[in-house]
């Protein structure tokens, strides 16, 4: 799996708005500004936040951008598919090697492996929100569950442990 700019990029400008939560409307130069992002891009970005209903815009000279709920409720997943459309690439679907060989009626022992990868990928995202991610790494580690990581049982395959 591959992180695209627009997902990584994403969830900064979700980070950086639910770190000033309670600042009122910032606007995306001064995200793209203190972000050091392309500003052009981050404004792209907060447009489909906002129509995911994630961020939330007011015009004016004190307009700007602003969680449209807290950061507990806004996981990293909501943020990604908002940014990307789509957290992870299922490549059978998206760019089939054959038509006949990639098709759901033909029996691809590879299949179940990319779809559980998928639903590992977007059930990890879902479970961690901006808010897990307010402080530092070693405390984020700690949060998503990084430091209390068992060795595997040796009967299943370690995929399913985590």
């Amino acid at each position: 799996m591959r992180i695209t700019t627009l997902a990584e990029y994403g969830v900064i400008c979700a980070l950086h708005l639910a770190r000033r939560r309670g600042d009122g409307p910032v606007t995306g130069r001064e995200i793209a500004e203190v972000e050091q992002l392309p500003g052009d891009y981050v404004e792209q970005i907060l447009l489909r936040l906002r129509r995911a209903g994630i961020v939330r815009s007011t015009r004016g000279a004190r307009g700007g951008y602003m969680l449209a709920r807290r950061s507990e409720e806004i996981s990293i997943r909501d943020v990604i598919e908002a940014s990307e459309m789509t957290t992870f690439d299922l490549h059978c679907q998206s760019h089939p090697v054959g038509e006949e060989r990639c098709s759901t009626s033909h029996s691809c022992s590879i299949r179940p492996v990319w779809m559980l990868l998928q639903r590992k990928i977007d059930d990890v995202l879902s479970s961690v929100h901006l808010s897990d991610l307010l402080g530092g790494e070693n405390e984020v580690k700690t949060r998503v569950g990084l430091e209390e990581r068992q060795p595997p049982d040796s009967r299943s395959l370690p995929v399913l442990q985590y």
